[in-house]
């Protein structure tokens, strides 16, 4: 899982407005960055510590022995130091205003108890059940306990069309400040106040509990490591000077340490990570830390739910498969009977499909409805009623046939073939990824009911981009292993896992990351969460249960799991990013080297001025040009720090001659040309 570097451009999917870089970002976000002048800030950041003092020494320095070489130094010191800020506060800026758009979708709502007393939405405790009708405003996070409605969660995702939100199963989630648009429910209260979604989501944004990840705490060692050697080596020159007859000033020594350390990535490597977050935020997706955003581009192995996550949520009714001479409106009248009382969404799209095919009442009769009703039950696997003379069921294969006895007054032979008939409907649809429902009426099988999965269309295309950037994806699903199997080839999956507990799902994570593999999960069910916990990276649906939401360390506002390629692209591009920068710092300082080594030592060493490559004016011009650049350079690159490096899969050694030419080569012929360019200017200034 490789990439190559391009011109700084946004990741490949959606379009993000909200991502553009702005040059008045820089301005609106000055104040933050005089805040973090602060020394408390600055040594959370080491490589910037060192700037920080070297230009408090400068400064005491051109006070106490006042020249304008001496200030103007100072003054630049003092700009790197800003500039790095400004990296850092413009990314946290852009996630404040992202924020203060949550923070829109709040609203003081007062709560109806279900004793009709009132509540306002910040008294609510956990465990409170709540009232919503239509036009109410939902108070806090929570589950529908009673009752189906239909709720607008643009506030929340954005997306403006409605979705439906019902008691049990996994859309029961609401989030507080979302409006009820039809019917009514009774929502239990999940979270405390100031503990909901929208809360934690702007604590997430403003980037307030921001850690660094392993990836970022090792570099920040390597720039330390850096930093402290050539601290040594431009403390040794002042003795070795002196020796030779010419002792540096601090302002030289401060000059020449500050421009050979890693500055560059230093400054900006902060940003970057607070960057990779925003980039989320802005395609509807909140990471609760950065080590997710991280984690995102290094995974192995992907495990999809299906239901929900690669099909279309529940199955439904497709098709009524008569059997044993049993004709069409037969097998629709026995199966409509048998759903009436089946409130599950495959019994109710029973119920439709009758009324669409065949013209039968979709609600029940008052005859019927004084029918003994028979529920379904996991112990059972079967469903229906009985009326005078009539005993009819629905439900698994192998329940039924063995309640029925298949036609047990038929002669064996006979009884026989039409088991054989019905079994061979039953494989048939579940070979091709249907789940089968046998209908019967007393001891006779009227037919079997096709229970069909619809795939996402575009869904096999996006598993197919995933192949490619080396991720192997894995359906996991609690279906029969030839209905998994079917689905799974539709879908365009490299694995499945058919009848899967949560307990399997944990196992197969755990055997990926003992095997060194990095493994995503998404779902949106309370089964998920264990799972989702688990996982390196686990996305929850924000339709998902709360349980999915607060076991997983993303969550997808828009639950569209192919978003998940979008997330591993901006994984992949923070890193990208990062690798660049530094590669570019890096090679950056090479520059500043034979810019500023050769004019400390020119008049000692007449022979050093060979080095002086740029042919700059001064041994002073040389060393401010090249502080000047150091700062400047900073102020050049936030774009990209913010927005990006481009990715797109490729072989490791393309992405490493790619990263050393673009960014390697480009990191030592910027520096000679724009401090060459500086020195033109600086030269007109007097004494240098």
């Amino acid at each position: 899982m490789t990439a190559t570097l391009e011109r700084p451009v946004e990741s490949t999917g959606t379009p993000v407005k909200a991502g553009a870089f702005r040059p008045a970002q820089l301005w609106a976000s000055l104040p933050d960055a005089l805040r973090k002048l602060d020394p408390r800030t600055q040594l959370r950041n080491p490589v910037m510590f060192v700037v920080w003092i070297g230009s408090v020494l400068v400064t005491l320095d051109a006070i106490w022995q006042p020249t304008l070489f001496g200030w103007l130094i100072a003054v630049w010191l003092w700009f790197t130091v800003l500039f790095a800020n400004l990296a850092e506060a413009v990314a946290e800026g852009r996630g404040k205003a992202q924020a203060e758009s949550l923070r829109k979708t709040k609203r003081d709502t007062v709560a109806t108890m279900l004793d009709g007393s009132t509540k306002g939405a910040t008294e609510l405790t956990v465990g409170d059940r709540v009232v919503v009708v239509a036009g109410e405003t939902i108070p806090g996070d929570g589950d529908i306990v009673e009752g189906i409605a239909t709720v607008d969660e643009s506030a929340i995702t954005g997306e403006s069309a409605p979705v439906v939100r019902e008691a049990g199963g996994d859309r029961s989630s609401v989030t507080g400040g979302t409006t009820v648009l039809s019917d009514r429910i009774v929502v239990e209260i999940r979270t405390k106040p100031g503990e909901s979604f929208v809360d934690r989501m702007i604590a997430l944004v403003e980037g307030a509990s921001r850690q660094k990840t392993p990836n970022e705490i090792a570099l920040t060692i390597l720039l330390s490591a850096l930093t402290i050697i050539f601290l040594l080596a431009v403390v040794a020159l002042q003795p070795m000077s002196a020796y030779a007859g010419g002792a540096q000033s601090v302002v030289i020594l401060v000059a020449l340490l500050v421009c050979l350390i890693p500055t560059t990535i230093g400054a900006l490597l902060s940003a970057i990570g607070i960057a990779g977050m925003d980039r989320l935020v802005q395609r509807n997706v909140l990471a609760k830390s950065g080590r997710a955003v991280e984690a995102a581009g290094d995974i192995d192995t992907l495990l999809l739910d299906k239901t929900g996550t690669i099909t279309f949520g529940n199955r439904r009714a497709t098709e009524l498969l008569p059997v044993n001479g049993a004709t069409d409106q037969e097998l629709a009248v026995a199966a409509r009977l048998s759903s009436l009382a089946d409130q599950t969404p495959e019994g109710r799209s029973v119920v439709e499909l009758c009324a669409e095919r065949y013209g039968l009442a979709p609600e029940a009769s008052p005859e019927e409805a004084r029918a003994e009703f028979v529920p379904f039950t996991a112990q059972t696997r079967m469903s229906g009623l009985d009326l005078p003379g009539r005993r009819i069921r629905k439900g698994a294969a192998a329940s039924v046939l063995a309640a029925t006895g298949v036609d047990s007054d038929a002669d064996g032979r006979l009884r026989e073939l039409r088991l054989r008939e019905v079994t061979r409907l039953v494989d048939t649809i579940s070979d091709e990824g249907g789940t089968p429902l046998v209908v019967s009426e007393n001891d006779r099988v009227l037919g079997v009911i096709r229970l069909s999965d619809v795939v996402k269309p575009g869904i096999a295309e996006r598993f197919a981009e995933l192949r490619a950037m080396g991720i192997r994806t894995v359906m996991v699903t609690g279906d029969n292993p030839r209905t998994a199997r079917a689905i799974a080839a539709q879908a365009g999956v490299d694995d499945h896992i058919a009848e899967a507990t949560p307990e399997d799902k944990m196992a197969y994570i755990k055997a990926e990351q003992e095997g060194g593999r990095l493994v995503a999960m998404t779902g949106d069910g309370t089964n998920d969460a264990p799972a989702l916990a688990q996982a390196d990276v686990g996305v929850a649906m924000n339709t998902g249960t709360a349980a999915a939401k607060e076991a997983g360390n993303m969550v997808d506002l828009d639950s569209d799991p192919t978003k998940l390629i979008e997330i591993v692209e901006i994984g992949k591009q923070l890193l990208i990013t990062r690798g660049a920068l530094t590669t570019f710092s890096v090679a950056n300082d090479l520059a500043k080297y034979f810019a500023i080594l050769p004019a400390m030592f020119a008049a000692l060493y007449p022979s050093l001025g060979a080095l002086n490559i740029m042919g700059l004016h001064s041994p002073r011009s040389a060393i401010l040009s090249a502080v000047v650049f150091n700062a400047l350079i900073i102020i050049a690159l936030i774009p990209l720090a913010l927005r990006g490096v481009r990715y797109r899969p490729t072989t490791a050694d393309r992405l490493l001659r790619r990263n050393l030419l673009v960014y390697g080569l480009g990191g030592v012929v910027l520096p000679f040309v724009g401090i060459f360019l500086i020195d033109l200017l600086v030269r007109l200034v007097p004494g240098m």
